[in-house]
């Protein structure tokens, strides 16, 4: 049963081929054609259950269950309850899921983090370990890169990468030097949660040090994804929808971007005359995986600067910060097992240190 003109999904004469004629075959080599129907509702023809799709699917169940033949009765429409009726109410102190999410992260509580030494070192790979398994973090391998885009002008050089991992996704990035720049110099990479065309200032300042500086969108942010698609019968998956699909494969969001994040550091530190690699964040979704990929991989960056970071974990549901915003934040047990300062911690000897927080900002 599908709708001619829904205005949500699955539209019918798109999905028939595939989602119907398709399959009959199957069936017909069985002998039971017969059990397997189509309806393509017109009536009112978009994202309905009403009264034409239940018509024809009673008549159905009634064939291929042996049942009595259904039979419209226009006497039940007495039978429908007014919204008064039906509503039960909520107990006062009922709580929402935000409420529940709150009352539960009030009573999280963290061993404190060990001086340095013998106790600071266990500690630290038994955190490492149990943060990989948090954000289940796949390796990732870097599959392809491709130059898509080359310009020199104005004294400056930038060269557009894709850069396509193993498991068939993609990040792009932007690699700016000047053209007389030293020929042994650090490496930048910025991430900004509004991607990588909001990072202009970020990488304009580096590159005036005498930088490169790798202007970068992880999956799920700015040009790595592409947003929503309109067409007349379909319309592409939010990020947060898609990352949805993800946790139920057992996948995490920010483990997939932790892993590409590694990847291409690890290449760019790879690159001729590149002497480190340094992290330099906008936004609290970069912050995270900036810091996740810092604790993973402490030896990879030199430093990790954060703008517009949260001080913890806890702002995403104190403020609070709505999913689709973040999708990639509401990581399973991330926030009961870990806090920002424990990243900190177990990133060293990379050096962290955050400029500017979003709480301030809100205050103001």
């Amino acid at each position: 049963t599908h709708n001619a003109e829904d205005n949500c999904c699955f539209r019918a004469p798109v999905v028939k081929p595939l989602n119907y004629d398709a399959i009959v075959p199957i069936f017909r080599l069985f002998g039971k054609e017969d059990v397997f129907g189509w309806h393509e509702n017109m009536d009112p023809s978009n994202h309905n259950y009403q009264l034409d799709n239940r018509t024809h699917v009673y008549h159905f169940f009634s064939k291929v269950f042996g049942l009595p033949a259904f039979d419209e009765d226009t006497t039940t429409w007495s039978e429908l309850k007014t919204y008064e009726e039906m509503e039960v109410g909520l107990p006062k102190d009922n709580l929402t899921i935000l409420g529940l999410a709150q009352k539960v992260a009030s009573h999280l509580s963290r061993a404190p983090i060990p001086p340095a030494g013998g106790e600071r070192d266990a500690w630290v790979a038994g955190q490492r370990q149990r943060l990989r398994e948090v954000v289940r973090l796949d390796p990732a391998e870097m599959a392809q890169n491709w130059t898509v885009s080359i310009t020199k002008n104005k004294g400056v050089e930038t060269f557009s990468h894709l850069f396509r991992m193993a498991n068939g996704l993609s990040a792009s990035g932007v690699l700016v030097h000047a053209i007389d720049g030293p020929a042994q110099s650090p490496a930048t990479i910025v991430l900004d949660d509004g991607g990588k065309k909001q990072a202009e200032g970020a990488a304009s300042t580096r590159v005036n040090r005498g930088e490169r500086v790798l202007a970068l969108d992880l999956i799920f942010n700015g040009d790595s994804w592409h947003g929503p698609v309109e067409h007349s019968s379909y319309r592409s998956p939010e990020p947060g929808h898609y990352i949805q699909y993800l946790n139920t494969q057992g996948e995490r969001a920010l483990g997939v971007e932790c892993g590409q994040l590694i990847a291409i550091a690890r290449w760019l530190r790879d690159q001729p005359g590149v002497t480190q690699v340094r992290l330099e964040s906008t936004g609290i979704r970069n912050q995270v995986a900036s810091l996740v990929a810092a604790a993973i991989e402490p030896r990879l960056f030199s430093e990790v600067v954060i703008h517009d970071g949260m001080r913890s974990l806890g702002y995403v549901i104190t403020k609070p910060v709505p999913y689709l915003e973040a999708p990639d934040l509401f990581c399973l047990d991330l926030y009961k097992d870990f806090d920002l300062d424990q990243f900190a911690a177990i990133a060293a000897p990379t050096k962290v240190k955050t400029e500017h927080y979003v709480e301030d900002a809100v205050k103001q």
